[in-house]
């Protein structure tokens, strides 16, 4: 300190603090009673699907009906498989809804990265254009789209529902809307100025930033394409079906059997089930990703 200089000691200011900042919430009973009431609500098709699967079609047409599980479930499962030739159909099944799943996830990143951080002339019309596709009803192009298929011989064959899927709007949209926050751009000029090519700079930082999103647009459009009813019903035969094209032969006959059909279409819903066992933790964890990073 020097002669003729006084020091005083600075006041500490308290900055204020959030409310409940650094404190972990907790649900009460009333959150848990809801979330079970919404859980409830939506097992409750699937369960009902299992009980009437393993009764008789006689007891389901009683009142009151079943509400609990009989002992005909692998019987009708077995009358379901053999009257529909749901191995057939799985393999088809699998195969069309795991190459859409692919190639729409693959295209869509592709699409929605150039729509997001390329620029080129009239992109955004082109934009316009791809966003104005999902305003069209498909049921508008099952006519063209039939006798384009059938020009090219492709009648009954599972390319005829798998070439229309490749690659969808939405898809595009989605992506784009993603990669517009969460791929900064001056990753990519930094990528490009390191010397990496357009394919390096997509293998090595455009698809680790989109795992998230493509994980959930995985999932959306694999559940899409297998339950999809119309184009297949339309395109395919029973000779070379897929599984919803397979139950649909479970519903004809003078008096269907409640029961058979109930439990075919357990059986076509049981590998979505396993597909979300296996891999839902990848795809929260993706989600949570994504929503951490918007």
């Amino acid at each position: 300190m020097t002669t003729g200089e006084l020091t005083f000691p600075q006041p500490q200011v308290r900055r204020p603090r959030a409310r409940g900042a650094g404190r972990q919430l907790h649900a009460g009973p009333v959150t848990y009673a809801v979330l079970t009431v919404f859980a409830l609500l939506s097992l409750a098709p699937l369960v009902w699907t299992a009980v009437a699967a393993s009764r008789t079609d006689r007891r389901l047409a009683q009142t009151p009906p079943p509400l609990w599980f009989g002992g005909n479930l692998f019987r009708n499962m077995q009358s379901a498989w053999d009257q529909a030739g749901l191995g057939t159909a799985l393999f088809n099944s699998v195969f069309v809804a795991g190459t859409i799943t692919v190639s729409t996830v693959l295209f869509s990143t592709l699409a929605g990265f150039a729509f997001a951080k390329l620029r080129f002339r009239f992109s955004g019309l082109l934009l316009l254009l791809t966003i104005g596709t999902m305003m069209i009803p498909p049921q508008l192009a099952v006519v063209p789209l039939y006798l384009w298929m059938s020009d090219l011989g492709w009648s009954n064959e599972l390319q005829t529902v798998i070439l229309p899927s490749l690659a969808t709007a939405f898809g595009t949209f989605f992506m784009r809307q993603y990669l517009v926050r969460a791929l900064p751009s001056e990753l990519v000029e930094a990528a490009r100025v390191d010397g990496a090519g357009s394919l390096r700079t997509v293998w090595h930082v455009v698809f680790p930033a989109a795992r998230p999103a493509m994980a959930v647009l995985g999932l959306l459009t694999f559940v899409f394409a297998w339950n999809d009813f119309l184009w297949p019903i339309i395109a395919l035969n029973q000779q070379n079906p897929t599984v919803q094209v397979a139950l649909n032969s479970l519903g004809t006959g003078y008096v269907p059997d409640q029961a058979v059909i109930m439990a075919g279409a357990l059986l076509g819903t049981l590998p979505l089930l396993v597909a979300f066992l296996l891999f839902g933790k990848q795809i929260v964890g993706g989600i949570m990703q994504g929503a951490i990073k918007g």
